[in-house]
């Protein structure tokens, strides 16, 4: 692999508090001080100049659908969407066909990965449950085994109080995270959206924000008592976000994370009954928005995920109530991110970029996240100033749900290196 040299770029590295214009080396997949003169002649230099290099993002919620859903995204199409929004990392839920509540289920995962030649690093989650049903733990310790980096019946909840007290006590013997939607089922039947005065106008069945607030509290509970890490996903409500606030100033273990659409977006945006906006949880009010936002700035919530979730478009091309729920988010999260943290709230670059680096690699303990010496040479190269419009039907994932389609963003991802290899430039993907 020949070296590379990364040149005249803004390097923002949130791990080393570091913001300066520099270059980058990388010699043998690894970041390096330097390059010998030799060996700057032999490598490949890329001008970064007027564009900011940062770590890999890392997102550590995303839905890739394989095995069994292949017809909405596969393991390498959902990596190369990735790529093209900048990530070097992915963590992928189990709601799979069969879900990925044993060791095979995850082998198949990693060897579909090794086959496919995936151009970023795909690591699996194991289900909670058997099945995802809620009602027997999943063999917590042989999935541990397997290589899962945490478990979740993401997708759906466990609403048993003592069945996720026992999966607690176990993951905390395995050193495994507990990653948790939060969602009381026995309030939410039925229900496509906020429940509130835009549900009432559009005649739609609504999803309180308690059926969220009520887990969310749950969790922390549990959490405190069994000592054991719950990382709290999609958090929507303003009250979720004071719960978390008080229970991390008390010292609960927990973590929680916000998407994307849950920042930008809110309920006000399904007055067409457009089914792109349609997603568990569900866009909610101004207030909570805000809440989240304000969540991000005081440290209540630890990072951005994207809860990417394709679906094809016959599936989302039907009555509002009938559409399943999710959209994408890859490969417009960086612009998102931006245009909500730092255009309009004031948020300074590093601290988003943070938010998208170090704080989810931090939170699964992954070996990503940063620019340090001898570290995965993992980089993300970007112009946040260069405006640009989403095709989401031209875009690299298998679906197009996006909320964004045909919208103009601010911030494009120019090039992602992954392990010292350039896997995404100048708009496609080239390994």
């Amino acid at each position: 692999m020949p070296s590379l040299w990364i040149a005249n770029a803004r390097v923002i590295d949130p791990a080393a508090q570091r913001d300066a214009a520099g270059s980058l080396f990388i010699r043998d997949g690894k970041f390096v001080p330097s390059l010998t003169a030799a060996d700057k002649k032999r490598a490949r230099k890329l001008d970064a100049r007027g564009l900011v290099a940062c770590p890999g993002l890392v997102d550590i919620h995303v839905h890739f659908r394989e095995p069994g859903q292949t017809h909405k995204e596969t393991i390498a199409t959902g990596s190369r969407a990735a790529a093209a929004g900048g990530f070097t990392t992915v963590v992928c839920m189990p709601n799979t066909s069969p879900p990925a509540d044993n060791a095979g289920t995850i082998q198949f995962i990693k060897d579909a990965a090794r086959r496919a030649n995936v151009v970023v690093k795909v690591l699996p989650t194991g289900c909670i449950t058997v099945g995802m049903k809620g009602q027997a733990l999943a063999p917590i310790g042989s999935l541990q085994r397997a290589g899962v980096v945490a478990i979740t019946d993401d997708g759906d909840c466990v609403q048993s109080n003592e069945l996720m007290r026992r999966a607690l006590e176990y993951a905390k013997m395995f050193d495994l995270p507990v990653m948790d939607h939060c969602q009381d089922a026995s309030m939410t039947v039925g229900a496509v959206m906020n429940e509130g005065v835009v549900s009432t106008r559009l005649g739609l069945r609504g999803w309180p924000h308690a059926a969220e607030d009520i887990i969310v509290a749950r969790n922390v509970i549990l959490a405190q008592s069994t000592g054991a890490h719950v990382h709290l996903q999609h958090i929507s409500s303003r009250f979720s976000v004071d719960v978390i606030r008080r229970a991390k100033a008390r010292g609960v273990p927990v973590t929680a994370e916000a998407t994307p659409h849950h920042l930008a977006l809110t309920e006000e945006s399904l007055g067409g009954y457009d089914t792109n906006f349609k997603m568990n949880p569900p866009l909610r009010t101004e207030a909570d928005r805000r809440a989240l936002i304000a969540g991000l700035r005081d440290g209540t919530l630890d990072c951005i995920c994207t809860d990417h979730a394709p679906h094809t478009p016959d599936e989302k091309d039907r009555e509002f109530d009938f559409a399943p729920n999710g959209i994408l988010g890859l490969e417009t999260s960086l612009a998102v991110s931006l245009g909500v943290l730092v255009r309009q709230n004031k948020f300074k670059l590093p601290f988003v970029l943070d938010l998208l680096t170090r704080q989810p690699a931090r939170i699964l303990k992954l070996p990503a996240g940063t620019l340090a010496e001898g570290a995965a040479a993992d980089v993300c190269l970007f112009d946040p100033d260069e405006q640009w419009t989403y095709d989401a039907r031209a875009g690299f994932s298998k679906s197009a749900n996006s909320p964004w389609h045909g919208q103009k963003l601010t911030g494009r991802v120019k090039s992602t290196i992954v392990d010292g290899r350039v896997v995404f430039a100048d708009g496609r993907i080239t390994t």
